[in-house]
């Protein structure tokens, strides 16, 4: 036997794990306001200088604490005439949109506008739009579908306006209907996948004060204190959702994202 053959196999280097211990990674569970979540949402999935779309901006309250200058930030709303299912951008323009319908309020308007048939798309559909009417298979929703109708086509609005690989920030809270259970989350998860839309992340906010209940005669569902960030990544055309893995989100060179 030669030496070479009786010789002890050479030692694998040790494996040394990389990255540093840390207690300051971000959670997905939070007792908190949307402020003091969205800059953390942002910071862990969107890059500092891109072109960020809000297509429910309001009172701007996701960005109070968002430093300002470090993304490029278009907001727009109904107040600004632009409605988030027919948005200004050129295809693959953005590098992320932010939606939130208010929807609540929506649906608050259009119960009071048609009496007995409560929360028709009708209705909640002249609520948010600017002006013109928007026509689709959505057109005969009724009630929570209204709701749900309404994040859909903003969706596929922002996967129009967005990069490959880009993404779109949804708050959402799931609701209680017509004495239903709908778990809206679920329901923009599934519809999203089908969209093209590959489910990145998820981020549940816990109200910290005890919500107010008026007229309580017997309860049967769980009163809702939380809501929902979910974050999906823009899957390119011809790629499977199923076979999708997180990518890092492109950044504009600053020359698109305008009207």
């Amino acid at each position: 036997m030669s030496e070479a053959e009786g010789a002890e196999p050479a030692a694998k280097p040790r494996r040394v794990q990389s990255g540093v211990a840390t207690a300051g990674a971000v959670l997905s569970a939070h007792l908190a306001g949307n402020a003091e979540l969205f800059p953390q949402i942002m910071a862990l999935h969107v890059p500092p200088g891109a072109v960020v779309a809000d297509v429910t901006f309001g009172g701007g309250v996701f960005w109070k604490r968002v430093p300002p200058g470090r993304y490029r930030l278009l907001p727009t709303d109904l107040a600004t005439g632009t409605d988030c299912r027919a948005l200004p951008y050129a295809d693959g323009s953005i590098d992320a949109v932010v939606l939130d319908p208010p929807y609540m309020e929506g649906l608050l308007r259009a119960k009071a506008e048609t009496r007995g048939g409560l929360g028709s798309h009708a209705a909640l559909r002249s609520a948010y739009s600017s002006g013109r009417e928007m026509a689709g298979p959505a057109a005969s929703g009724r009630w929570h579908q209204a709701v749900l109708d309404l994040y859909l086509e903003a969706a596929g609005e922002a996967r129009r306006v967005l990069r490959d690989h880009g993404v779109l920030v949804v708050k959402c809270q799931d609701e209680v209907s017509a004495n239903r259970q709908e778990l809206t989350h679920v329901q923009i998860v599934c519809a999203l996948a089908e969209m093209g839309f590959y489910a990145r992340d998820l981020f549940v906010l816990v109200r910290p004060n005890r919500p107010n209940v008026a007229r309580l005669v017997r309860q049967v569902h769980a009163r809702k204190n939380h809501s929902y960030f979910l974050v999906f990544q823009k899957v390119p055309a011809g790629e499977p959702v199923s076979r999708y893995r997180t990518r890092d989100v492109p950044v504009s060179n600053g020359g698109g994202g305008g009207p």
